[in-house]
Order: structure tokens, then sequence, then C-alpha cells
């Protein structure tokens, strides 16, 4: 039987400094790299690429925003409603990607009034692929910090140890997540490149939504419970709060389609 790997990367780059950490850096590895992806999708496209730095703020900022309240909302509303002065600490840690998500659509919304020149769909399609890559980024770094650990899996092969946890072997989930958001942006750029689905403004963000939530909805089967009132739960939080996504983008391919077919016919 093959030894699980031990994993005990400190937090930190360098012993001498708190600062950088793994989390962090692939955070800004996540934005930076997303950041090339939808440049070179401006260009070829023929849009203003002098307006991608004023939506990268935008972005960030609603993606931080959301995450953090997402957390505060729906994982500890009770704690935070007893600890107000805690909700801005987000060094403390404690985000929410369901959140981040709502928070971005919010600040595409927003970005989308003030620059008129471009509609919210036509942004969110091409935001919602570099999404996927930063979120992969965003679960590396998860593994880095040794956090959102997987279930007990004794005898599984590639099992790892997180030994700053304990010494259970486990599913190595964030891999498991990593994993599946990087090919779908794959599959979302060869989309994009390769086919007409951009021509209906929403098709793409839709197929990205419900594909992109329902693998994170499988992939909390093999997760550790998050917050404590999870325990018992036929389905935990992450899965809960991943239904109406995977619904909702479900219903926007379709109802794009619909729109589409019926320009066509008319």
């Amino acid at each position: 039987m093959a030894e699980p790997l031990h994993w005990n990367l400190r937090p930190e780059v360098f012993s001498f400094s708190p600062l950088p950490r793994w989390y962090s850096l692939l955070f800004a590895m996540g934005i930076i790299g997303g950041y090339a992806i939808i440049r070179k999708m401006f260009i070829r496209e023929s849009k203003p690429v002098e307006i991608l730095d004023s939506l990268l703020v935008y972005v960030v900022v609603g993606m931080m925003l959301g995450m953090r309240l997402g957390h505060v909302l729906f994982y500890q509303p009770d704690y935070y409603a007893e600890h107000l002065l805690e909700i801005p600490m987000i060094w403390k840690g404690g985000y929410a990607s369901h959140g981040g998500f709502l928070g971005v659509i919010i600040a595409l919304m927003m970005f989308a009034r003030k620059y008129r020149d471009l509609s919210f769909l036509w942004l969110a399609d091409r935001v919602a692929v570099i999404s996927l890559f930063t979120a992969c980024c965003i679960r590396l770094g998860n593994f880095c910090n040794s956090e959102m650990i997987g279930r007990q899996a004794e005898g599984l092969s590639w099992a790892v140890v997180f030994e700053q946890i304990d010494l259970v072997p486990r599913h190595p989930a964030q891999l498991y997540e990593a994993f599946g958001y990087i090919i779908l942006c794959g599959i979302s750029l060869l989309l994009y490149y390769k086919t007409k689905i951009t021509a209906n403004n929403g098709r793409l963000l839709g197929f990205i939504v419900a594909s992109g939530f329902a693998w994170r909805f499988f992939c909390e089967f093999f997760k550790e419970d998050q917050v404590p009132f999870e325990a018992g739960m036929a389905l935990n939080m992450g899965q809960w709060l991943s239904v109406p996504f995977i619904i909702g983008g479900i219903l926007l391919m379709l109802n794009v389609q619909r729109s589409g077919s019926a320009k066509q016919a008319g």
C-alpha cells in the first residue's frame, strides 16, 4: 500500500517574514492570469483595453467584499452578529466563494451601467471564463494553507496527511476542485475561440455557472464540514448554496438559446 503524501508547508513563503503568504501569492496569480486572458479577448474583439484597469478594480473589490460578506451571512451569522467589528478583519480569514461570485456579478452590473458600450452579459461571459482560472488558483492556495481539508481516506494511494491539522490520511479535496476548474476553464476557452457560443450573450456564462457549481457540489462530498452546524446535514452549506447557481445557469442557457432561435425564426 502506497504511503500518503505528508503535507506540512508553512503559510509564509519566507521563514523570516510573515509576508508574503502562499495563499496571497496564488490569489494574486489568479487575478494576474485572469487579467491577461481577458486582455487577449478585448484585443481579439477590438474592445478598448484601456478600461480593463477600471474593470479589474470593480471585479476585485466586488469579489473580496462578496467573499467576506458571504462567509459572514452564510456560515457564521450568529458569531458576527455579536462581533460586528470583526467583519472587516479579512486578514483573519473567512471567505465564501458563492458570495464572491455574487459580488462579481453586482460589480459587473455597476461597471456596465458606467461603460454603456459593453453590456452586462457580454462582460459576464468573458469574466466568467477567467473566474474559473482564479478559482483554481484560490483552491491551490487553500491546499497550501492546509484548509478546507478533505474527509478521511484510509487506503487511498493519493491521500494526503495535512500535518498541521492531524495525522489522518485525507482526500485532497482542494486539488479535486482546482483540477476541475482548470479543465472547465480550458473547455470554456475552446468554446470561446472555436465555436459561436458567444453569438448570444449569456450562453457561455450559463454554461460556466452551471458546470462550475455542479463540480463544486460534487467535490463537497469529499470535504470535511466547514462549520459545526453542518454536522448531520444531508447536504452541506456549500452544496445548498450551489443548487440555485446550477439551476440558474441551466435556465440562462435555455433562455438564451430560446431567444436566439426566436430571433433567427423572425
